[in-house]
C-alpha cells in the first residue's frame, strides 16, 4: 500500500494521543474524521513503526499491545473495576446501566455516596475517600478518552464499551450460573491483581502515568529511523 504522509495531516496529533493510551472517539472531531477515512492507511503505517491501530465499531481507536495477553496494569483493572460498580448502583436505582455509560453522564455529587455504598470494593482499588477517587479513578477516566468533565458533570464516550464488555460478560456467567441453578460458581466483582499476579480481567494495556522517559515524538521518529533503516537493507 502507498502512503502518502503528505495527506496524513493529522499524523502528529493522532500518534500522540494513540501512544499515550488516549482512546480517539468523536469526542476529537479532526482526529477521529482522519482516521474514519484513512484508516487503512494509518493501520498499515503504525503497523510497520510496530504499533497495532485497533477500530471499534462502536466509533473509537486505541493501540494495543503486540500480546493480547499482557499484564493488566492497575489502572486499567480500576477503571473495570468502578465501571462494575457503576453497573450495579445504577441498576440498583432503576437507571438503564447502557443508557449512561452509553453517551450519558453522572454528576461529581453522585460520588460521595458512591463512595460510600461500595467502600469495600473501592478499598481494592486503594480508594478510599473522594479525593482518590476523583484523582485515580475520573481523572483517569478522561485523560485516556473514556469520558469528559463538563463542569462536574462526567459524559461517558464511546470507549467505555470496553470496560463494558468485561461487565456484560460477568452478568452472562452470573445469569448462566443462576439458570443452572448452581451453587459452585461463585462470582464476584472484578478482583485486582497484584502486579506479579497470573491472569487478568481484561486485555488491556493502560500505561499508570502518561509520563515517559522517550517522548511520543522522539518514539515515532526512531520508529520511522528504524523502519527506513530496514527497507534499505531489504534493497
Amino acid at each position: 500500500m502507498n502512503i502518502d504522509l503528505k495527506e496524513m495531516t493529522q499524523l502528529a496529533p493522532i500518534f500522540r494521543e494513540l501512544f499515550k493510551g488516549y482512546h480517539l472517539s468523536r469526542s476529537e472531531p479532526e482526529c477521529y474524521a482522519q482516521l474514519s477515512t484513512q484508516q487503512d492507511q494509518y493501520r498499515a503505517l503504525f503497523k510497520a513503526l510496530g504499533f497495532e491501530l485497533v477500530c471499534d465499531p462502536r466509533g473509537f481507536y486505541y493501540f494495543v499491545p503486540e500480546q493480547m495477553g499482557a499484564q493488566v496494569n492497575k489502572t486499567a483493572q480500576r477503571l473495570a473495576l468502578f465501571t462494575f460498580i457503576l453497573v450495579e448502583h445504577l441498576a440498583d436505582q432503576g437507571r438503564d446501566p447502557l443508557s449512561v455509560l452509553d453517551g450519558g453522564s453522572i454528576g461529581r455529587d453522585e460520588l460521595p455516596s458512591l463512595l460510600d455504598k461500595y467502600r469495600d470494593l473501592f478499598h481494592q482499588a486503594e480508594v478510599t475517600t473522594h479525593e482518590e477517587l476523583e484523582e485515580k479513578i475520573i481523572r483517569r477516566l478522561t485523560q485516556l478518552g473514556f469520558a469528559e468533565d463538563s463542569n462536574g458533570v462526567y459524559r461517558f464516550l464511546p470507549p467505555m464499551h470496553r470496560f463494558l464488555d468485561v461487565c456484560l460478560s460477568v452478568q452472562h456467567d452470573r445469569d448462566l450460573a443462576a439458570s443452572l441453578h448452581s451453587t459452585d460458581l461463585e462470582l464476584h466483582a472484578p478482583v485486582l491483581l497484584d502486579d506479579d499476579s497470573g491472569d487478568t480481567i481484561i486485555p488491556m494495556d493502560i500505561p499508570d502515568t502518561l509520563d515517559s522517559d522517550e517522548s511520543e515524538e522522539d518514539a515515532m521518529a526512531r520508529a520511522m529511523a528504524e523502519e527506513r533503516a530496514a527497507q534499505e537493507v531489504d534493497a
